[in-house]
């Protein structure tokens, strides 16, 4: 299997030690399933590599975006990680889930001033600043409070890490960050050195995600620690922490590369040590935003087959209960998924079609050319693997689809974490 976490009992998909026809049966579908054995795995391979990587006060933190409930920063928090959090939507949720709010990252290329005032009010421990901008509205804001606010500014390092157009967010033309090969680097640190309110810890970058190759991330920490250098000629200012963001990628399906996490971690920080060193400026502690990579593995969705449709000599739809709604990675990067017939899962697997959704849009596909039971039919579960990241995040409302609920596995054992939609939470904000 896939993961090691999937396995196939008496004929039937096991998930998280579940059986996944007993949860379809018990909270319906489309139903995603998080299997917190394996996000709490995830994490600790994070800390362990940092916590020994040779850089003293490194760390990881979880990047919200790739899922954000509250169950998620209760365990993150257990484990001893921080929290990258881009919203006042993703700071209310960690704080109301009693997340330590000192161990948060405040990101984003456009924080609004009710933003940064909500950030303060929860006592966010970080903001990580994209621009010139504001860098001058924190420091005006941070002022009238009487707080000096800890700040890491966000830099391009001209990075590109060949993966998705979308994804890639290292290069200087990016919307996020100031670029260092203009000059404007440089002259923001000054900027943010003069201001009194604010605290200057650090520099920060990301260059793009599903990262395979740590090669990225040598080239990365080359170009950031270079800078670094610059920021102590021409500043007499040395960095505390340098963030190289997140990006290690997860396996999809069969023959897609893997990568060891644990070993690529101890080669950077080693390749950190050994540059700071021949820069003459002292190795900074690191910090990672591993967000795919703790959560991806640890979900699958499961739907029901509605129908079965075969256009004789041309193509064959099985559509199910969910789609482009609970799941919008295909529409928006053509990304690949592996997908099995939760009860058949042993059967020959011998029709081809499309994995399809119940939107009102064409282009509402989950993933093409799967190969299906012959015997597939209207009732069966389909389950789609790896989708514990940028799923539910992403997950929309269109055509009015409530979006399905989260039930954490651990060992067998289920618990609700997000509970289904109903038709009258669509209407909540309604004026009626």
């Amino acid at each position: 299997m896939l993961y090691d976490n999937i396995e196939i009992k008496d004929g039937e998909l096991c998930f998280g030690g579940a059986r996944v026809l007993n949860l379809a049966e018990k909270y319906g579908t489309p139903l995603y399933l998080a299997d917190e054995r394996k996000i709490r795995e995830n994490c600790r391979k994070y800390k362990s590599a940092l916590d020994s990587c040779g850089l003293p006060g490194s760390s990881a933190i979880y990047a919200s975006k790739a899922c954000s409930f509250a169950g998620i920063y209760k365990i993150i928090a257990e484990e001893g990680l921080g929290a990258d959090v881009v919203s006042s939507g993703e700071i209310y949720t960690a704080k109301k889930a009693g997340f330590p709010m000192e161990r948060a990252y405040f990101q984003g290329n456009n924080k609004t001033d009710e933003d940064i005032n909500f950030a303060l009010d929860c006592g966010v421990g970080y903001f990580v600043c994209d621009n010139f901008e504001e860098i001058e509205a924190l420091d005006k804001i941070a002022g009238k409070r009487g707080v000096r606010q800890k700040i890491l500014l966000r830099v391009t390092p001209g990075i590109d890490p060949h993966t998705y157009a979308e994804v890639a967010t290292g290069k200087v033309d990016s919307k996020f960050g100031v670029a260092i090969e203009t000059g404007q680097a440089i002259e923001a640190v000054k900027l943010a050195l003069s201001k009194k309110n604010l605290e200057l810890e650090g520099i920060h970058c990301h260059v793009g995600s599903m990262v395979f190759d740590s090669e990225v991330f040598f080239k990365a920490a080359a170009v950031m620690l270079g800078f670094a250098a610059e920021i102590k000629k021409v500043c007499g200012f040395e960095i505390k922490i340098l963030d190289l963001g997140g990006g290690y990628g997860v396996k999809y399906y069969d023959g897609q590369g893997e990568i060891d996490i644990e070993e690529n971690i101890a080669s950077v920080a080693e390749y950190i040590l050994k540059k700071a060193k021949e820069l003459e400026i002292s190795a900074p502690s690191l910090r990672l935003e591993p967000g795919r990579s703790i959560v991806a593995d640890a979900g699958i969705t499961v739907y029901t087959v509605g129908s079965v449709k075969k256009i004789t000599g041309y193509k064959n739809y099985v559509s199910v209960d969910g789609g482009m709604t609970d799941n919008p990675r295909y529409a928006l990067y053509g990304s690949k998924y592996t997908v099995l017939t939760a009860n058949k899962p042993e059967e020959p697997a011998n029709l081809v079609a499309d994995l399809v959704g119940r939107c009102c849009e064409s282009g509402d596909i989950i993933q093409p050319e799967v190969k299906f039971p012959e015997s597939i039919e209207r009732g069966d579960l389909v389950a789609v693997l790896t989708t514990g990241a940028y799923n539910y995040s992403m997950a929309s409302n269109y055509n009015r689809i409530p979006r399905p609920p989260i039930v954490l596995v651990d060992g067998g054992k289920d618990r609700l974490a997000v509970r289904r939609e109903s038709l009258d939470d669509l209407i909540l904000n309604d004026i009626i």
